[in-house]
């Protein structure tokens, strides 16, 4: 016996893990077997809904990782195109749910839509899963503590503003970027700053707005504090690309090319035009002090 869960689960949120929890504790009790079963790219990218603005919360292993943390048994990914977004609700339920992955239940969350059909009503895909003998059982709406709806959106917008507490709070978890350290100009090494540049794994991730933010950074197994500022780096060069430079506290190595985790705690400040690098390199050794 199988009990599953469908959808995109970006970023694996508060709401999300409100389905998981659901999805194991059923399982568990009918002794049965969990399973999320997941799409990827996101249907977005692919039938370009504003696909060339739209960013991730969490590549594909992120996301992996973080269910099966949940105690899941199984992950599962069908990889979407626009074949399959023609699929309808019922041929999903018989040709997927049933034929491939023997699922008898299906965990949903109080928005969930499925197929080409998905507008329908909630009562209609109810019909469609009874008439192929598959069981929905229904997850209420979660609010964070009683007030705030959770949506993957509304994440990927407060990073957007800058506000990383409220996203870390909606996620559950501190929001990370996860990458390579890559050659930069080293300048921030000349003023006694010298910084880790991130080439990122997935390079749909949603980058927190512009500005200097308090950060954990893990390199070689190990976790360090940190300062990290995103944007244009306006004082030096004014770069059209955004750069993601990491400060670690604390820590003289040379990581070029190595893994680095960086885990976005608060900001601190947006980012300035300073007169001068002199006038920077001030700036930085009261952000450091401030953040230490």
């Amino acid at each position: 016996m199988v009990v599953a869960a469908t959808g995109f689960f970006d970023g694996v949120h508060l709401g999300h893990k409100a389905v998981l929890d659901c999805l194991t504790a059923t399982a568990t009790a009918r002794g049965a077997q969990s399973a999320v079963i997941t799409f990827w790219p996101h249907p977005r990218a692919v039938l370009q809904k504003d696909a060339a603005g739209f960013r991730l919360l969490t590549s594909l292993e992120e996301k992996r990782s973080l269910i099966m943390d949940k105690g899941v048994d199984a992950f599962h990914v069908l990889p979407f195109n626009k074949d399959f977004s023609q699929v309808s609700a019922k041929s999903f339920f018989t040709d997927y749910l049933q034929k491939i992955y023997h699922v008898d239940a299906l965990i949903i969350g109080y928005n969930h839509r499925l197929g080409k059909d998905m507008p329908n009503a909630r009562e209609t895909m109810r019909r469609d899963a009874a008439s192929v003998g598959l069981e929905l059982l229904e997850v209420p709406e979660f609010f964070y503590d009683g007030g705030d709806h959770i949506s993957s959106t509304k994440i990927r917008a407060a990073l957007s503003q800058g506000s990383v507490e409220t996203a870390c709070q909606w996620l559950g978890y501190p929001y990370q970027l996860h990458g390579v350290v890559v050659e930069g100009n080293r300048i921030g090494r000349t003023m006694g700053f010298p910084t880790a540049n991130m080439e990122l794994y997935e390079p749909l991730k949603q980058l927190p707005a512009n500005g200097v933010y308090r950060v954990n950074a893990r390199v070689n197994g190990r976790w360090y504090k940190g300062m990290t500022n995103i944007g244009c780096r306006p004082t030096i060069a004014n770069n059209t690309t955004r750069t993601i430079e990491t400060h670690i506290f604390d820590f003289d190595e040379d990581i070029y090319g190595l893994e680095i985790v960086v885990q976005f705690l608060k900001r601190h400040r947006q980012e300035i035009a300073f007169p001068s690098v002199d006038a920077l390199k001030q700036q930085l050794k009261k952000d450091k002090q401030a953040l230490l």
